[in-house]
């Protein structure tokens, strides 16, 4: 069984597109488990149920957090985390299911925006290869649950860069992992409310700082400053 877990956090207007979308792709043999945060259960009311996904409130916010207590309520032997903003292709889990099948422990794919843009095409490029910036959440990590645990699940005290930490582990371990080239389709939102130079340097800075050991709490008060969100000001 494959479980989709989504950490969500003021993510209602995205959730309604991507379970929408799932509903129609999911089988028998995959649950879908959408982690809210404490401080946004409103999503549960705001979205009609549908079969085979679970809304879990969780005890706190953060994706750390969300995604390991998602992992604790889980069937699957494949966890499969995504975004609330990504929309995957249609062939995605027969993608997953072929990659564990041939003898992959966990991988990611390639994406593109939703938006027409020549510089966000560039961006995007980089995500079909191996480079600095592979591992990050929008590139929907798969993996066995057993490699999963092995490495200890996510750490729920990095309240940021949690991915790049947890694909560092994997690297670290020599986890055998596929890039998909099958583009899921991310949202621009972040460089709508911002501009393009901000998030690529906001991004680069904070790989970095990471890669150097920067602390976690001081990388999410520098993000927080840098980056503003569609759901800043919302309670």
């Amino acid at each position: 069984m494959i479980t989709i877990i989504i950490p969500a956090h003021n993510e209602s207007e995205s959730l309604k597109s991507l379970l929408k979308h799932l509903s129609y792709s999911v089988d028998d043999e995959t649950e879908i488990i959408v982690a809210l945060s404490r401080s946004n259960k409103e999503d549960c009311e705001k979205l009609k149920p549908i079969a085979q996904i679970q809304f879990l409130e969780c005890s706190g916010t953060g994706r750390a957090l969300q995604m390991n207590e998602a992992v604790s309520v889980s069937k699957g032997d494949v966890f499969v985390f995504l975004h609330a903003d990504v929309i995957p292709p249609k062939s995605f889990l027969p993608d997953i299911k072929e990659a564990i099948g041939n003898k992959y422990d966990a991988g990611f794919f390639s994406y593109r925006f939703d938006k027409e843009n020549f510089f966000l095409k560039i961006n995007a490029s980089f995500t079909a290869k191996d480079g600095i910036f592979t591992g990050g959440g929008d590139q929907c990590l798969f993996i066995k649950k057993t490699t999963f645990y092995e490495l200890g699940r996510f750490d729920e005290e990095q309240v940021v860069m949690e991915d790049f930490e947890f694909f560092k582990r994997m690297k670290k371990n020599k986890i055998r992992y596929k890039i998909i080239k099958n583009d899921l389709i991310v949202s621009a939102r972040k460089y709508q409310y911002n501009s393009y130079i901000r998030v690529n340097f906001s991004n680069l800075l904070l790989v970095l700082l990471f890669k150097l050991g920067y602390p976690s709490g001081k990388l999410k008060t520098l993000h927080d400053r840098l980056i503003r969100t569609p759901y800043q000001n919302r309670s």
